[in-house]
């Protein structure tokens, strides 16, 4: 899943996937803007074919979030 949600996010915020911190955090993704993280909710619905709350929409801002976000 995790591999999944990467390219995810290669994809999202133009970036290669080897570029990725090993802590994925909004913190520490340069281009991880409003816009982008609206973006990416989007597509991980797609992917996971899932639908995501506004509380858990605004939680979602590291790797470790969005797997328990999934999972749940």
């Amino acid at each position: 899943m995790k591999e999944k949600i990467i390219e995810i996010m290669a994809e999202v915020f133009e970036m290669p996937v080897n570029e990725f911190p090993t802590e994925i955090t909004q913190g520490n993704i340069e281009n991880w803007d409003s816009l982008k993280h609206l973006n990416l909710i989007v597509e991980l619905e797609d992917a996971f074919d899932k639908s995501f709350e506004p509380e858990e929409i605004s939680e979602m801002t590291s790797m470790d979030k969005i797997i328990e976000m999934i999972e749940k």
